[in-house]
């Protein structure tokens, strides 16, 4: 069986460029191993379970 999950996040902070925040959660979803796709809205990643995704998230 495998899971699939799409997730995005939304930085409340003041500040006006949000890419910071991106690129820690890239980060953290990349060293994760796992297979995931970047969409225009959000992140799809792919494991044998869900607790898998949801331990990166």
């Amino acid at each position: 069986m495998s899971a699939l999950v799409e997730f995005a996040m939304f930085p409340t902070d003041s500040t006006e460029s949000k890419s910071e925040f991106v690129a820690k959660v890239l980060d953290i979803v990349d060293q994760s191993g796992l297979a995931y796709q970047l969409t225009p809205m959000g992140t799809i990643i792919e494991a044998e379970t869900v607790d898998e995704i949801f331990a990166v998230i």
